[in-house]
C-alpha cells in the first residue's frame, strides 16, 4: 500500500518561508502526478499546486503563483512545496496526493482525482 508522509509544517511568521516535503513510501512517483492541497477549518479543500510524474510540468493556484513552487526529486521519492512571504491566508492543514496519471502529462486539479493522501501538515502564521 503506497503511503504519503508529509513534513515540515510549524509555527512561523507573517513574510516567513517553509518548505513542505511529500515522502512516498514506494517508487510510485516515477508516474504518479502529485499535488498539494489545503483545508482550513470550515472551508473547502483547496487546490495548491501540482507536477506531472517527471516534475517538468507543474501547476499552481492563481493565488499562489509566483509565491509557491512545487518540485519532485525522484531519487529521494519526495514532492516538496517551497512558500514564501506567508501570510495568515495561507495558515491551514496542507495535504499532499497522488493520483496515478501512467505518464499522461497533464494533472488534474480536482482532489477527487486523487487516489492517495497523506494524512497534513499544519501551518499556523503568527503576525
Amino acid at each position: 500500500q503506497v503511503q504519503l508522509v508529509e513534513s515540515g509544517g510549524g509555527l512561523v511568521q507573517a513574510g516567513d518561508s517553509l518548505r513542505l516535503s511529500c515522502t512516498a513510501s514506494t517508487q510510485f512517483l516515477s508516474n504518479y502526478c502529485m499535488g498539494w492541497f489545503r483545508q482550513a477549518p470550515v472551508m473547502e479543500r483547496e487546490f495548491v499546486a501540482a507536477s506531472n510524474w517527471s516534475g517538468r510540468n507543474t501547476y499552481q493556484a492563481e493565488s499562489v503563483k509566483g509565491r509557491f513552487d512545487i518540485s519532485r526529486d525522484h531519487a529521494k521519492k519526495t514532492e516538496d512545496l517551497e512558500m514564501n512571504s506567508l501570510r495568515s491566508v495561507h495558515e491551514a492543514r496542507y495535504l499532499c496526493a497522488g493520483e496515478d496519471a501512467s505518464y499522461r502529462d497533464t494533472c488534474p486539479i480536482n482532489d477527487y482525482d486523487y487516489d492517495v493522501w497523506g494524512q497534513g501538515t499544519q501551518i499556523t502564521v503568527s503576525s
